[in-house]
Order: C-alpha cells, then structure tokens, then sequence
C-alpha cells in the first residue's frame, strides 16, 4: 500500500497478528463486517486506531459486582428460568 504525501512517496509497512478466536464469534463478527463493507483487518486496524487515539480500549470494561458475579454462576450452573421465545422472557417481566 502506498501513501503518497505532496510530491513524496512513502511504502506503508505492516505487520502480522495471530489470534485465536471461537468460530461462531468469528463467523457472526464477520456477516457483521460484510454489511458494513469492511474486511476483519480493516476492523482490526480500526480497533487499534481507537486504542491508539483513547489511549486505552475504546470501550467500557468493568469486573462484575458480587450481584453480577451471582446471576453468572447460576447461569453457569444451570440455574435460573429458561425461556423459548423474548416474547415469554418480556411478558414475564410484566407479571
């Protein structure tokens, strides 16, 4: 790739990042690439911009609280109300 500034050429160097990654997170992140029109680089590179302009994730990370930390081991455990459809979830709620 080649960046050409004024009358100066510069060759744009880059380099190779390994990861391993669940299928199905990889598979559905990249429909999501597709209708945006970008490839999994491009959105890499795009991440590590916003890393590099934030100076840190260009998100929110937090570790859970004790309530979180619980519904996540109960869920884990099997625990908790199951539901078919968010139409069942949703009208329990309301009750």
């Amino acid at each position: 790739m080649r960046d050409t500034i004024g009358s100066t050429e510069k060759t744009m160097k880059t380099e190779v990042i390994h990861a391993r990654i669940e299928p199905f997170l990889k598979q559905n992140a990249e429909k999501i690439f597709r209708k945006l029109g970008v490839s999994a680089a491009e959105a890499i590179s795009m991440f590590y911009s916003q890393v590099v302009l934030k100076k840190g994730l260009p998100f929110s990370v937090n570790i859970p609280n004790a309530e979180t930390r619980k519904a996540i081991a109960e869920v884990k455990a099997g625990k908790g109300k199951k539901y078919n459809t968010v139409e069942e979830l949703f009208a329990d709620l309301d009750r």
